[in-house]
């Protein structure tokens, strides 16, 4: 299983890994985000592909689901309810309702549409130039 690791000591907030996020997605708005924490300092949120994700306990249709095989939460349009229980949900803000099309929910997938073998290759990853993001094996 991977995870994206953030060493926000690198992070310089070029926003990059935004870019690339809405790149790969071919979407006006990005599956993460860099805020600016207490002490003025970049800090990228991402889906954390949680153990015990909140986001999969609270979706009534089972659209969010984790996945045992890879370890990611995964999400499945077409079962979905727009109810935003995920939404509210999450511990860390980072679901978002799409806003192009709102019965949509905005959630990393990990890049899974870019590769074809088992390790996942994000976008953010992929192009971050402080390699401030990474992927470790779990």
């Amino acid at each position: 299983m991977y995870r994206i690791k953030i060493d926000r000591d690198r992070c310089i907030g070029c926003l990059t890994c935004v870019t690339a996020c809405m790149v790969s997605h071919e979407s006006l708005d990005a599956r993460n985000r860099v805020t600016i924490d207490s002490e003025i300092k970049a800090a990228p949120i991402f889906c954390r592909h949680c153990d015990l994700p909140e986001c999969t306990f609270t979706c009534m249709t089972g659209a969010m689901k984790k996945d045992d095989k890879t370890g990611f939460v995964t999400y499945d349009k077409k079962q979905c309810a727009s109810c935003y229980m995920c939404i509210m949900a999450c511990p860390y803000g980072v679901l978002k309702s799409d806003t192009l099309h709102h019965k949509e929910i905005m959630k990393c997938n990990m890049c899974a549409h870019r590769n074809d073998e088992n390790k996942p290759d994000p976008m953010c990853v992929a192009k971050c130039p402080m390699q401030a993001i990474t992927l470790e094996e779990v």
